[in-house]
């Protein structure tokens, strides 16, 4: 009975027919797709906003031990941008559209944007950013569920990047507490 999991082919191929417009989204897709979008667009903030907060502190590190705290904030900025593109995508994949707008960016967003005034002040302001974003992501993931597989599976990836974020400011901060 191999394939008895499926359903048949000509009754796939009949619904891959129908409602051609919506592109990705099929029947079998389950998810609240208006809620999805809303969800995505404010992953979609908060990333920008992560991604503002981290070039401001790329050029605002000075000291000792700027230079390669500096690049850690850059990396992490190309990453949030990143992030974001992978986001705007699949919201436009839904049909929705991805909001750029400046707008209430900061309302949307999970993450706030605090500058920080010196080094260890914008490491642990990052790394609180990263934390809300790992939770939220966490909990957007678990709302998925089953529901949108392919959305999961992007914010889970996102999610991995997050945590891996916060280990790296997580360590910044105890060696910048050792000098």
């Amino acid at each position: 009975m191999a394939g008895a999991f499926l359903s048949d082919i000509a009754t796939l191929r009949k619904r891959a027919r129908e409602h051609i417009a919506q592109g990705a989204v099929t029947p079998g897709y389950h998810a609240d797709r208006d809620t999805v979008i809303k969800l995505l667009n404010e992953a979609l903030a908060t990333e920008i906003v992560c991604t503002l907060r981290y070039k401001r502190h790329y050029f605002m590190a000075k000291g000792i031990h700027a230079e390669g705290v500096a690049a850690e904030f850059l990396e992490h900025a190309n990453e949030e941008q990143q992030h974001a593109d992978l986001i705007a995508a699949r919201i436009t994949q839904l049909g929705g559209e991805p909001d750029f707008s400046p707008d209430g960016l900061a309302s949307r967003s999970h993450a706030e944007y605090v500058e920080g005034d010196t080094l260890e002040d914008m490491i642990r302001e990052d790394l609180i950013a990263e934390r809300i974003a790992i939770d939220s992501y966490r909990e957007i993931i678990t709302y998925l569920a089953e529901k949108d597989s392919t959305t999961r599976r992007l914010m889970e990836e996102i999610l991995a990047k997050e945590e891996e974020h916060a280990d790296d400011l997580a360590n910044l901060l105890e060696d910048l507490g050792r000098h």
